[in-house]
């Protein structure tokens, strides 16, 4: 009985056992930990089935071989673990190692393994147990622990510099605590040092600009009370004093009963990009108003869409509501006679990809004409067409101009041809031609299709007699920084060689350098012809007028006996009287120095009417413009012909302007033209007699009117203009020359002469003179 109790004892204590090894074998391989007996006498290693497969071996009975072994450790740590072996065995230590291994399919694992030394009686080892875990899939969730905590660390860096470098950071508030968290951003953006823990809530508040305190903290409380999420954009004042304005923005949470417990948000410096807008506006407006003040407008094209600026719409004269035009709105706006030709442009630019410069007109929708200047750039980058950018300006006013200078320039060219005067400029010290004009060239005989030529071919057609005078002058003025002018030299034309004399009149550009003119050139030749003819007809008219003053005076010959023999008979009756008051016993002196004294008085008077005699009477003295009294003029003529009038019983009588007319006349012209015009009147009423009335007054020119009025016989009925034509007489004896000859006389003193018929009998015949001042020499 008792053998059978041990027996089922012992069987309990088996199956015990071998249950115990079973969940021993399966906690060594639910955990990867086998076991191992390293007998250091025999040198003989046991494993555990675990063991085996930690190494990726099969789990067999008997030793595993310690050769065997050493080789499938890794390389690198094979002495490394033999080495803290042999330390465990000789200092008693436990043997704790890490290491790698190579399962026979080539798989690397990594393995810790700890082992304790067995000593006997003695104190000699004999023995060490030992445990080895593959811990290779620790290691490698350690490894990706790391990774990944590596990576967060290197995020939450580079999170730390993107809010840096975006100025961006990120708060929390805890609505329970009214605590504030900062990043280290925001601490910066407030001008703070970072620090750890909460803000102070009531320091932020005070940091916020006081304009902007209050709305900052309505808008955190409409947040909390409307779920709407905080956007709001304030300034806040630094501690240094300097004003920054940030954006921030923030969310509510809220737990399952809807009552907000966080407030979690950013904050972001927007000074600089604020200061940038600005600015870009700032730039945009000074874009925008230097378009305007240059009418000019800008505009891009690309596949993204059609760009035109305010400006541009303005020129055009179009709503920018209603967008950019296309293709075909934009030709409608073409002048009919330009659209053509700004079709191909546009089509030539697409198909080309090429730029065009050029003026057109358009048509505004009201109707107004302008013109304008486009031009169009192709945008490419990297070699890869993206679209046109161009300009419009308007032009209207430069291009008008243009045109009327254009016309100017032809008119005076015109006006250079017709009056053969060149234009230039130059500069004589370096023999450079600046602007000559092409009357100056056809005055030399040079042909200005020819283009640019030199100064020295204008030199090579100067007369040799007439060139030194010319150097000397043009060399004198440069010397002296003056103008100059040259009244007067020859040329030799280059093309015919004929002689042509000019005229020509330099003046110094102060501005430029030394010998820098600008003046014109005149072909006078033609000028020097007529001054010549014109002398040979001078003086063939003063000879005509001085026989007419010959004849004038052989018809007052009795008139002119009479004067001069009045005074002659007074002085001989006064000469006669001083004899007698000398005779006397005694001498009455003071009587015979009263008859002396007449007889000085008649003699002067009668030397008098022979001086005006002379004057009138001499050839050949040239006209001397001088300021002449009219007054006198007349009295001299009315002593001439008071014998004349007397004889015909005709009155005459003056009524004068009340200021001294005075005229800038030749005296001797002046007085024929009275003489004409009055021995006519006297002549028109010789045979009825009657009233000659000369009459002065100024007209609103500023000029002298002159009327000499009679009450003869009058003008002719027809033709009354002819009477002044050369040769036309109505007298037997008259040569037609008189009036002729008067009207001469008084155009070439710039006025003119007519007759007009007087209401009742007679007729009036006027001329007009330059007062003093306007008289022309």
């Amino acid at each position: 009985m008792a053998n059978e109790d041990v027996q089922r004892t012992l069987e309990e204590l088996s199956r015990n056992l071998k249950e115990s090894k079973a969940w021993l074998e399966e906690a060594q391989r639910v955990a990867h930990l086998g076991y191992w007996v390293w007998d250091l006498e025999t040198n003989h290693l046991i494993w555990s089935d675990e063991t085996y497969r930690i190494f990726g071996l099969t789990p067999q009975e008997g030793l595993i071989d310690l050769d065997k072994v050493r080789e499938m450790i890794h390389p690198d740590d094979r002495e490394a673990v033999f080495r803290t072996a042999g330390e465990a065995v000789r200092s008693g230590a436990r043997a704790d190692c890490e290491h790698r291994l190579f399962r026979p399919n080539g798989e690397m694992r990594i393995v810790h393994s700890l082992g304790d030394l067995k000593k006997d009686s003695s104190g000699r080892p004999y023995q060490i147990f030992g445990t080895t875990q593959d811990i290779t899939e620790r290691k490698r969730a350690e490894e990706a622990f790391q990774e990944i905590s590596r990576k967060l660390l290197e995020s939450n860096a580079r999170l730390e510099e993107a809010q840096r470098i975006a100025n961006v950071g990120h708060y929390s508030w805890n609505l329970i605590e009214n605590r504030v968290v900062w990043s280290d951003e925001v601490y910066r953006i407030y001008g703070l040092s970072p620090q750890q823990g909460p803000i102070d809530l009531a320091m932020v508040r005070e940091m916020i600009h006081p304009a902007d305190r209050e709305l900052v903290f309505h808008a955190a409380e409409d947040a909390l009370q409307s779920e709407v999420p905080v956007d709001i954009e304030h300034r806040l004042v630094r501690p240094d004093g300097e004003v920054r304005t940030i954006h921030s923005v923030g969310t509510v949470k809220r737990d399952t009963s809807g009552r907000p417990y966080e407030m979690f948000g950013t904050a972001q410096d927007v000074t600089d990009r604020r200061r940038s807008e600005e600015a870009l506006k700032q730039s945009q407006f000074y874009l925008s108003e230097g378009q305007r003040l240059a009418h000019m407008g800008s505009w891009a094209f690309n596949d993204s869409g059609h760009y035109w600026s305010d400006e541009l719409y303005k020129i055009y004269g179009l709503d920018p509501q209603n967008g950019a035009p296309t293709v075909e709105q934009y030709l409608e706006l073409i002048h009919p006679q330009d659209r053509t030709s700004m079709a191909e442009s546009i089509k030539r630019m697409q198909e080309e990809h090429c730029g065009f410069d050029q003026i057109e007109r358009i048509v505004r929708p009201d109707g107004q004409l302008r013109y304008i200047r486009a031009v169009a750039i192709p945008v490419i980058e990297q070699e890869v067409f993206k679209g046109f950018i161009g300009t419009t300006m308007d032009v209207t006013e430069q291009e008008l101009l243009t045109q009327e200078l254009r016309r100017e320039q032809a008119y005076l060219t015109e006006a250079q041809s017709l009056t053969h005067i060149g234009s230039w400029a130059a500069n004589f010290a370096t023999m450079q031609n600046f602007h000559l004009s092409d009357e100056t060239y056809r005055i030399h005989g040079l042909d200005p299709r020819q283009g640019p030529t030199p100064l020295e071919r204008f030199w090579a057609t100067l007369h040799p007699e007439d060139e030194p005078v010319v150097r000397a002058t043009i060399e004198n003025a440069i010397r002296t920084g003056t103008d100059y002018e040259i009244h007067e030299f020859r040329i030799r034309r280059a093309d015919d060689g004929q002689i042509r004399v000019l005229r020509s009149i330099g003046h110094r550009n102060p501005a430029g350098e030394i010998g820098e003119y600008v003046g014109i050139t005149m072909d006078i030749t033609e000028l020097k012809r007529a001054e010549e003819e014109r002398e040979k007809l001078r003086q063939l008219e003063a000879d005509l007028a001085h026989i007419n003053r010959v004849n004038m005076l052989g018809e007052l010959s009795a008139a002119l006996a009479h004067e001069i023999k009045q005074p002659i008979a007074a002085s001989i009756t006064s000469a006669n009287a001083c004899l007698r008051w000398l005779a006397r016993d005694p001498p009455d002196l003071e009587r015979a120095r009263a008859a002396a004294a007449r007889i000085e008085e008649d003699g002067n008077r009668a030397a008098d009417v022979i001086n005006r005699l002379r004057s009138f009477y001499k050839k050949g003295s040239p006209p001397k413009r001088e300021a002449v009294d009219i007054k006198e003029i007349l009295r001299e003529m009315t002593a001439l012909f008071r014998t004349e009038a007397l004889r015909h019983s005709v009155r005459i009588h003056s009524e004068l302007h009340e200021e001294r007319p005075h005229v800038l006349a030749d005296r001797v012209q002046l007085q024929q033209v009275f003489m004409n015009l009055m021995l006519n009147a006297l002549e028109a009423m010789k045979d009825s007699g009657g009233e000659l009335t000369i009459t002065s007054r100024s007209n609103p020119e500023g000029q002298l009117v002159v009327s000499i009025s009679d009450t003869g016989v009058g003008l002719p009925a027809e033709n009354t203009e002819r009477i002044f034509d050369a040769f036309h007489t109505t007298k037997p004896q008259g040569t037609g020359m008189g009036l002729a000859i008067t009207r001469s006389i008084v155009e070439a003193h710039g006025g003119r002469v007519w007759a007009t018929a007087n209401q009742g009998a007679g007729a009036t015949l006027h001329f007009t003179l330059p007062a003093k001042a306007g008289a022309r020499a």
